[in-house]
């Protein structure tokens, strides 16, 4: 396979897969900015308005797009030559290597931390209603950790796209 092409369909499918799951915390914050924890009686009634949007918010998109923005990082890396230098923050490749482990970090944020509590408080995972409502908590604090950690992200990886990084 050409290798311009394969890198401009990794390009774009990081790109796009970026906006969905940034997007998704992103939207969170602006949406929700005065978030009022959920209460005993949101959990204990699964038709309360708070409730049905917390489930309908609830779509999976977000944390499998998590994990194709981040393959697709590491194979555009590995395709050009640069995941040595970048994992080793080298040279004009650090930015894009600090991009990478801040990526790393987020994601592993979603799949060990926020996707294990929000199945408690959704439900699909037995719980008693406090171990729902601190999981409730948890996952908010780990989604605004990920949103603003998605702001250095975003600077890394322009830094290592017009910050001088050479082609090798």
């Amino acid at each position: 396979m050409d290798s311009i092409p394969f890198d401009l369909l990794l390009r774009w499918t990081h790109f796009i897969a970026g906006i969905i799951w940034v997007g998704h915390n992103y939207s969170s914050v602006v949406q929700r900015p005065s978030w009022q924890p959920l209460t005993a009686a949101d959990l204990i009634d699964d038709q309360s308005p708070r409730f049905q949007a917390l489930l309908n918010r609830e779509h999976g998109f977000f944390r499998w797009a998590s994990v194709v923005a981040w393959c697709a990082g590491i194979l555009m890396l590995w395709q050009r030559g640069w995941l040595g230098g970048a994992l080793e923050l080298q040279g004009a490749l650090a930015p894009i290597g600090i991009g990478a482990y801040l990526g790393t970090l987020m994601m592993a944020n979603v799949w060990l931390v926020l996707w294990p509590h929000q199945q408690k408080v959704l439900g699909l995972k037995p719980a008693t209603v406090e171990e729902r409502l601190r999981c409730s908590r948890i996952t908010h604090l780990s989604s605004r950790t990920n949103t603003m950690l998605s702001i250095p992200l975003l600077f890394f990886m322009a830094g290592g796209s017009h910050g001088g990084v050479l082609a090798g």
